[in-house]
């Protein structure tokens, strides 16, 4: 049990922040596929600056690991501007922006880093080894049975997703700003008429969104693999999508999805393990976060509220 609890929640939590990413976006009206594209050039960027700085820096290595979420962070919010312009700026349809910028982000990250290996370090490669995440043990807490696990040899990380994800959840549903983006994506014409920029906001919320993506796809890519790869295109951000369309754009539901998503995919590896089945169904074990989803969308998706004005194109010209 503690197995699962440690494991599940190293992946639920990156996972839980993608989706508040996710939250942000639509919750303004900006319908975002990009999730999967945007983590995954947040890690390709979070990665870079790693190995960049690693050449020149000789301090403590796990100053850089903190660093490079901040990097990840960067470039998600870098690539969701150009998701942002198209679908506001230009009026893209939302969904087939955000498929191309998918499509785009992995064939780019890949050139990119097969380039920069080969120029600066002389060894071609579409990877960047990283260095592993620093773990930390709650002294008497970790003692307490079950729920002990949740402060044991856990990634610092956790901690930082964590805080952030509160601080969002704050910004959201208890400041002005949090209730203009849940208006934008309800009603941008009473917006308009309070005085409000839509634009500006859906903009920023999108923005948001990819910085969040960027942090989890850097935290995925540090304790998943410890490496950035095309790996980390491993429909993580199809999987976010799918909680918070099942927490019906809610933070607290949204939570309780990722949760159940990452206790299936660590309770399916002990599973593997303690019935001693051959490696390869290791594999199979990756489909169970997904069988859930498609489970749980049979069954809630019914009662599923979206965002009224999502995907919409505001035309001030229509108030």
């Amino acid at each position: 049990m503690q197995s699962i609890i440690i494991e599940g929640l190293s992946f639920s939590l990156p996972l839980f922040i993608i989706a508040i990413g996710g939250i942000f976006s639509e919750g303004s009206g900006i319908i975002n596929l990009a999730l999967e594209g945007l983590l995954g050039f947040g890690a390709f960027f979070g990665g870079l600056s790693f190995v960049l700085l690693s050449k020149f820096f000789t301090g403590d290595p796990s100053s850089l690991i903190y660093i490079s979420l901040v990097f990840a962070m960067v470039g998600g919010a870098l690539l969701a501007m150009l998701h942002a312009l198209l679908s506001i700026k230009f009026k893209a349809n939302q969904v087939i922006s955000g498929v191309v910028i998918n499509m785009l982000s992995v064939a780019l990250t890949a050139f990119l880093a097969n380039q920069i290996n080969s120029s600066v370090f002389g060894q071609p490669s579409n990877k960047f080894l990283l260095e592993v995440f620093p773990k930390v043990t709650v002294p008497v807490l970790s003692k307490i049975p079950i729920i002990g696990a949740v402060f044991t040899d856990f990634y610092t990380f956790e901690v930082i997703i964590v805080i952030v994800a509160l601080f969002m959840a704050y910004l959201l549903y208890k400041t002005p700003t949090g209730m203009h983006i849940r208006a934008c994506g309800d009603n941008p014409h009473a917006v308009a008429a309070a005085g409000g920029n839509v634009q500006k906001v859906r903009f920023w919320a999108v923005v948001v969104s990819g910085a969040l993506s960027g942090l989890g796809g850097m935290c995925f890519a540090y304790s998943i693999s410890t490496t950035f790869s095309p790996n980390i295109y491993m429909g993580f951000g199809y999987l976010a999508i799918a909680a918070y369309i099942f927490g019906s754009w809610k933070i607290g539901p949204t939570f309780l999805a990722c949760i159940l998503f990452g206790f299936a995919r660590s309770g399916g590896y002990v599973l593997v393990e303690k019935l001693a089945l051959p490696s390869s169904y290791g594999d199979l074990v990756l489909t169970l976060p997904y069988i859930v989803t498609l489970v749980l969308l049979l069954f809630f998706s019914s009662t599923n509220r979206p965002p009224r004005a999502l995907g919409e194109v505001y035309d001030q010209a229509k108030r």
